[in-house]
């Protein structure tokens, strides 16, 4: 009993993990692709990157400004730098500063890194357009093909049903006497084959399905089902030439447009280089003060209003009677020490200054960073080229499989048709036992060849006029 209920549990969950299985549509694998491709966040932090970079170049447009101070505490004979007289003990120092820069002119490198940095910006911004277009390509080429595995799985699942129920009908045949054993065998050979054949369907739509996850960046654990739409058939004919496709595709595509961003930012790059044979030119500022212990006393100041007394200096030869003098005057008291806030404001030093430098020889550096420079240039312009090859090589193998789907579809249109009569006809005159098995065989293989072909040109075309439709700019929508 027990054994039972534990078979009869696990039946039920796995019907509900099956039951269960996500059914997803084509927006949804490409929404699940963008957001877990790693090459697309790769793009984004470069596009952040790239905005840091430019918000630097235009920081170096402003001027600079930095606030400095240090102290210390000196020991032993050491210079006070407010009196300039040596002292002895200990003192404590303060040296505040404020200084900054005013960059007038140096060759107008900051415009042009500037302008170098805003194109690599709009670059990367395109990058990660280019990024996320090549996961839609991706999304929509392995989602067709698994509605393609899907459909041609149900052919060869309604062609081995059907190849068992003609098992059926011959052996009652066989035991009423009225066909030799051998049509039996045959049919038997017959069902063996299409269960292959059904075998490797399914081992083909599976591996399918397990590329798109792994498009999508998901486990391949991960169950779903693809929805699928109901495509009708488009139009067989292509209006555009690869050459009018790929003019549109050159203004639509971010590609294109990125990499001739990428050959003006070089040139940028090398007139920024070039500036460095130019003199530069900049404005300087600064506020100085210090603060010293060892001034940090009593302060007098003189009373220019008070009584001026004669102080004696020295004697006349030695003469006690014959003293000599000189003038004093009367000092005031104004504070018991000679604070920090005092100190600091009285010794302010203010200095503003104007330097130039010119460039004679820095070791070549200039000019191997111009040839650098130019070399950088000729590998953008190289890398356009092959943008171009690779978009045009693109667009024209998509047109000629488009061209030769669509030749293929109409063929195997008129296949499919002519084999479902001749099958028809063949089966009723293999019932009635006016053909034989082998051409009743040959007739149900040709149908099941020409509906194979007929479903794969049919995808095979739509998915080729789809991207041409893409590289013009246009959404892909199933």
């Amino acid at each position: 009993m027990k054994r039972i209920i534990l078979v009869s549990l696990f039946t039920f969950l796995t019907y509900l993990t099956y039951a269960q299985v996500q059914q997803m549509t084509l927006q949804e694998c490409v929404k699940v692709a963008l957001d877990n491709n790693l090459t697309v966040k790769r793009s984004v932090y470069n596009v952040e990157t790239n905005s840091i970079n430019l918000l630097g170049a235009k920081g170096n447009f402003l001027p600079t400004l930095n606030l400095n101070g240090s102290g210390s505490q000196n020991y032993g004979r050491n210079l006070n730098p407010v009196t300039y007289q040596y002292f002895q003990g200990v003192t404590r120092t303060v040296n505040p500063s404020l200084t900054g820069q005013v960059l007038l002119f140096n060759g107008l490198r900051n415009q042009y890194t500037y302008r170098q940095n805003k194109k690599y910006f709009d670059a990367a911004d395109l990058d990660l357009q280019k990024a996320k277009n090549d996961v839609i390509i991706a999304v929509v080429t392995n989602y067709t093909t698994v509605i393609l595995n899907k459909e041609l799985l149900e052919n060869a699942k309604f062609q081995l049903n059907s190849s068992e129920q003609q098992l059926d009908r011959i052996r009652k045949q066989v035991a009423a006497g009225a066909l030799p054993k051998s049509n039996e065998l045959n049919q038997e050979a017959t069902v063996a084959t299409n269960e292959t054949n059904l075998i490797n369907q399914e081992n083909s739509y599976n591996l399918s399905l397990l590329t798109l996850k792994q498009s999508m960046q998901v486990p391949a654990s991960n169950k779903f089902e693809v929805v699928v739409p109901d495509i009708p058939m488009e139009d067989l004919t292509i209006t555009q030439s690869p050459e009018e496709i790929y003019e549109i595709s050159t203004k639509n595509l971010p590609q294109v447009k990125s990499a001739l961003l990428k050959v003006d930012a070089a040139q940028y790059a090398l007139k920024a280089a070039r500036a460095g044979y130019y003199p530069r030119l900049s404005f300087s500022y600064a506020a100085i003060s210090n603060y010293n212990s060892a001034s940090d006393k009593a302060r007098y100041t003189i009373d220019p209003s008070g009584a001026i007394t004669q102080q004696t200096i020295g004697y006349v030869g030695g003469d006690l009677s014959q003293p000599v003098t000189t003038p004093v005057p009367q000092q005031v008291f104004v504070s018991d020490a000679y604070h920090v806030k005092d100190q600091l404001q009285d010794n302010l030093y203010k200095n503003v200054g104007v330097s130039l430098s010119i460039p004679i020889l820095n070791g070549l550096q200039t000019r191997t960073s111009v040839q650098q420079a130019i070399i950088n240039r000729e590998l953008a312009a190289i890398t356009v080229k092959e943008t171009e090859n690779t978009l045009r090589q693109s667009i024209e193998t998509a047109y000629n499989n488009a061209v030769a789907a669509s030749k293929t579809y109409a063929a195997a249109l008129k296949q499919v048709r002519a084999s479902e009569e001749a099958y028809r006809m063949t089966k009723q005159r293999f019932d009635n036992g006016a053909a034989n098995f082998v051409e009743y065989q040959i007739s149900a293989n040709d149908l099941f060849s020409a509906k194979s072909t007929l479903s794969r040109s049919k995808y095979n075309f739509i998915l080729t006029k789809k991207v041409l439709e893409f590289y013009q700019g246009k959404t892909i929508e199933y």
